[in-house]
């Protein structure tokens, strides 16, 4: 059978270097970080996803013979064209996830002590920087802390507050309790730990004096009618204006592909929000024999759905794979 680069070790390209590798393929992963598992090892707190239980499917997977291959940047380190001219490979998959965080950009967004999820969650749960100095990655969680969003990112991430000292931990969300985008049991377990929970609050701008922040300046909402989202559309109420002291805040408030990938690869291409586009079967991108699934193609989604996109993948890349070698041996 005929080998193939997986482009990100997270839960959609896991799931395809298993399924494929165990119907007669050769599999490498390459990953940008040290550690293989993607948004499951940074993104989720081990109090949710225990390492020990993601170490054991990486192990199983490398028992199988899938080869794994680290701090590797495809797009920097390594061009695509490299994978399939210089390494040999008969096909690609990308499964580089949707990383790269949005803000708000509002003032005072640039302090020291705002943090976005992702960086907030990546340096406790990949670098283990409630450890510092002992592990070299710093991570400065005062008092108070405040996480902007609603979501399952940003309710992991104030449970993670409370963890690292955090004495008061609120959740900021400009919208009220009925359009929240956490799964309940979540907002519940947050709710029993002490997390605070300010619905139809604004944040407009981050207060900071010599460098960190000392404040998060708000205002009240009210809710409209329906925007695009189909949810209640936040409206401001004038001269509701306020201030939180605290001493972080973190922004949860969604993420997007990184584009590295695709701008240093001609051909392949994107939505203009950054998805990777594919093919009706969902899975064959804009280049012949390089596919993609799970949030690189449908945006920040769960992990249940990027491992099914993985697998659709591997039924796809299999046939076709078995296509080319058919026609190579009648040719």
């Amino acid at each position: 059978m005929l080998d193939l680069a997986i482009i990100g070790g997270g839960p959609a390209g896991l799931t395809v270097a298993g399924d494929l590798i165990q119907l007669g393929h050769q599999v490498t992963i390459f990953e940008a970080v040290h550690e293989m598992g993607g948004v499951l090892i940074y993104g989720i707190p081990e109090f949710r996803l225990p390492n020990a239980i993601l170490d054991w499917e990486i192990a199983a997977l490398e028992r199988l013979g899938v080869e794994f291959v680290n701090n590797v940047v495809i797009g920097k380190t390594i061009t695509m064209d490299d994978l399939f001219g210089k390494y040999g490979y008969s096909a690609i998959f990308i499964g580089t996830g949707a990383g790269l965080p949005k803000f708000m950009g509002i003032p005072g967004e640039s302090l020291n002590g705002v943090y976005s999820a992702n960086e907030f969650l990546t340096r406790i749960n990949l670098m283990q920087a409630f450890e510092f100095p002992r592990a070299e990655t710093p991570l400065k969680v005062g008092r108070r802390v405040a996480v902007i969003g609603s979501g399952n990112t940003a309710m992991d991430a104030v449970r993670s507050a409370l963890r690292l000292g955090a004495e008061r931990a609120m959740v900021v969300y400009r919208r009220s309790e009925n359009e929240m985008t956490a799964r309940i049991e979540e907002y519940e377990h947050a709710i029993e730990e002490g997390v605070e929970f300010h619905w139809l609050t604004n944040p407009i701008e981050v207060l900071g004096e010599d460098g960190w922040v000392t404040g998060l300046r708000c205002v009240k909402m009210k809710l409209g009618e329906p925007d695009d989202s189909g949810r209640a559309r936040p409206i401001p109420i004038e001269g509701s204006e306020f201030v939180f002291p605290v001493d972080n805040v973190v922004l949860s408030i969604g993420t997007r592909p990184n584009p590295l990938l695709a701008k240093a690869t001609p051909g392949l291409k994107t939505h203009a929000w950054g998805g990777l586009l594919v093919d009706e079967r969902q899975v064959e991108t804009s280049v012949h024999r390089v596919y993609a699934g799970g949030d690189a193609v449908t945006g920040a989604a769960t992990v249940i759905l990027a491992a099914g996109a993985g697998k659709r993948a591997a039924e796809a890349i299999h046939a076709d794979l078995r296509k080319d070698e058919e026609l190579a041996a009648s040719g």
